[in-house]
């Protein structure tokens, strides 16, 4: 069996450790890689201040990029009887170089380690997530701008309201996405700063050169308090969880919209038959099933920052092991989340419309406001323009007009998608994904 980092003269109970560890070995084989980055990082730096003569920083990167060409294709395990990733990472290194693998940890708790490798794997998904999010705007964006000609009913209470438009419906969504966008901005921003020589929360008494890591790493700036970098476990995590749960809210939305309007009762849209599902006992079934697991997984990811929450919420400052558990919701929340963006992508960028929705005499009254507008142009006064077509509603003598002119900005006839596209790609240019991606290869490559 594997000793622990900290265990002195005392084996700890094995029920104990179990209880402990948890799933903290699953959760840490997604943090390997970025565990491996923080550590040569941190030697450069030690090497720098005199704790690491360069003959012994020369190999600990040979064999830590070794290490992190495991972790990258996916052979790297966490061995029985090793508490986690940073304890895996130090075994293998002192195991392959003696004594001089023991020197990486000096300067550095396991406390400000699994802060950078959350940090480090949270600034990767968010540019994945970035990416699938931008790649279904794009797919609504066109999709409106095709049907943006094709009218469908709005709906306020469920019931009809007034004439809206594909391009309005598709191109709503497209925004929305946009706004997600900002917070994911914020979130990246939250995230992009270097916890990396709080050690334990206190700092430490060697020299350390917090802003050589810093740069190294590609991080905007440290976290430079290390009392709040410390603070920052769980708060970083909640800030993503949050930005992650717009997202989703926005696709869950989506979903609900799809799973509705391609009912047989609707019928404004249809999904090719290969990504429909059947019963077993109801042959003429064709089931939206990608759109309600679409909704249901993203309900989930909205209850995250909660769980977090709920998880800190009692916490003063300093570390505390209840932090360990906000890794088993935070860490798969990504993957789950771009599942569900990809698959709502492929789906809307399939979607079938139904040009001749408004042709039905049940969708008649949607064009209320529209006669009351006329009238109020030819110089009625809105009231008693609004009056006369409620009477002529009730008397049955409605007719409507189903020639639909709007014109200003964000309307059926001004879709504003160009506008739109702008605004996500200012929000898309302030993320700092390119300065993060030389710098990891720049320390990868020394």
């Amino acid at each position: 069996m594997a000793t622990k980092l900290w265990e002195k003269s005392t084996q700890v109970n094995a029920k104990i450790e179990a209880f402990t560890v948890g799933r903290d070995r699953e959760m840490d084989i997604f943090l390997a890689k970025y565990d491996v980055l923080g550590s040569m990082a941190h030697i450069r730096m030690l090497e720098s201040v005199g704790l690491l003569q360069a003959d012994e920083l020369k190999i600990l990167l040979s064999e830590l990029k070794s290490i992190y060409q495991m972790a990258d294709n996916g052979t790297f395990v966490i061995e029985d009887g090793v508490e986690d990733v940073h304890s895996q990472v130090e075994m293998l290194l002192t195991r392959k170089l003696g004594d001089v693998g023991k020197k990486i940890h000096s300067g550095r708790s396991r406390n400000d380690q699994v802060l950078l490798d959350l940090k480090l794997f949270s600034r990767a998904e968010i540019e994945k997530t970035v990416s699938a999010v931008s790649d279904l705007f794009n797919i609504l964006i066109s999709q409106s701008n095709k049907y943006k000609e094709v009218l469908l009913p709005g709906y306020t209470h469920l019931q009809i309201a007034m004439p809206s438009s594909f391009g309005l419906w598709f191109g709503a969504y497209a925004e929305s996405l946009a706004d997600d966008l900002q917070l994911l901005l914020s979130a990246w921003k939250i995230t992009n700063r270097n916890p990396l020589g709080s050690a334990a929360g206190y700092g430490s008494s060697f020299p350390l050169n917090r802003q050589m890591t810093t740069d190294l790493l590609g991080f905007d700036s440290m976290n430079y308090n290390v009392v709040y970098a410390q603070m920052g476990r769980g708060k970083m995590e909640r800030t993503v969880a949050n930005a992650l749960a717009s997202v989703a809210a926005t696709v869950a939305k989506l979903a609900f919209d799809a799973c509705m309007f391609t009912s047989q009762n609707f019928a404004f849209i249809k999904l090719p038959d290969e990504f429909t599902t059947g019963s077993s006992i109801m042959p003429h079934k064709k089931n939206p099933d990608v759109f309600e697991l679409t909704r249901a997984k993203c309900n989930k990811i909205q209850s995250l920052p909660q769980q977090i929450m709920m998880i800190t919420n009692n916490l003063p400052s300093g570390y505390f092991r209840d932090l360990q558990l906000i890794k088993e919701v935070f860490v798969p929340a990504f993957a789950e989340l771009t599942d569900c963006l990809e698959m709502t992508a492929m789906m809307m960028a399939k979607v079938e419309v139904n040009s001749k929705i408004l042709d039905d005499a049940r969708y008649d009254y949607l064009f209320s406001v529209e006669v009351v507008n006329r009238l109020t142009l030819s110089g009625i006064p809105f009231r008693d323009a609004y009056k006369q077509v409620g009477l002529e509603i009730e008397a049955g003598n409605f007719k409507p007009d189903k020639n639909v002119h709007h014109t200003h900005e964000g309307s059926i006839g001004n879709l504003c998608n160009d506008e739109i596209c702008n605004y996500r790609d200012d929000i898309i240019s302030s993320f700092s994904f390119e300065k993060v991606k030389v710098a990891e290869k720049k320390l990868l490559n020394s």
